[in-house]
């Protein structure tokens, strides 16, 4: 027998879904992706302790380096839209620059981040470098996508060009800093990892 066809959901009822949900899903072309398993928080997908930590950790750094600049950062609790696709989505980090723009109807999410930053987990690497890379590369305002890992001291940053290209630099080791060309932000990676044991030394 085969397996019956699921309906597909709308913008909305996902929203409304969401909206009273005890745990985050994406949503992209009628469907919704839980980005965890409900029970028990321990087996949650992407939310190991140096994933927590490394998150944490970024969020303090960025956000005290942008106090005073119009400039803040946004937690993984915020929902993004892709308007061009049709994603929503919760980055690990965002930062927003002026005023706050919001999807049509809905205050609670956000549609011009400057800055995006994921931090990679096993479960999530080919994703965060692939479809959803692609799907970020849609926001008009994104300028910068910034890619850390949680197994070593490594920092991946791409920055939108002129002709719509990314331009890809990497900063390694725990004596580099991670600088950043949307905003006056320069973290050093000892700063990012701090709290965290790395398992293996970073290589170029």
């Amino acid at each position: 027998m085969s397996a019956l066809r699921k309906s597909k959901l709308t913008a909305l009822e996902y929203l409304a879904i969401e909206n009273a949900a005890a745990f985050k899903s994406e949503f992209f072309d009628g469907e919704m992706f839980p980005m965890h398993q409900a029970a028990p928080p321990q087996n949650m997908a992407g939310a190991t302790p140096a994933h927590n930590v490394i998150r944490e950790n970024l969020s303090v750094e960025i956000g005290s380096r942008l106090k005073g600049s119009g400039c803040r950062t946004v937690s993984s609790d915020q929902r993004l839209l892709v308007e061009e696709t049709g994603l929503y989505t919760y980055p690990d980090l965002m930062v927003i620059c002026g005023e706050w723009e919001f999807a049509e109807g809905d205050a609670n999410t956000v549609l011009n981040p400057v800055a995006i930053v994921e931090v990679l987990s096993p479960s999530t690497e080919r994703y965060d470098r692939g479809a959803k890379f692609r799907n970020y590369q849609q926001i008009p305002s994104l300028i910068e996508y910034v890619l850390v890992s949680q197994d070593e001291a490594v920092c991946e940053r791409f920055v939108r060009q002129a002709d719509d290209s990314w331009a890809l630099t990497f900063f390694v080791g725990l004596s580099d800093t991670l600088v950043f060309t949307t905003v006056p932000v320069h973290v050093p990676l000892a700063d990012i990892y701090t709290g965290v044991t790395l398992p293996t030394q970073p290589h170029r």
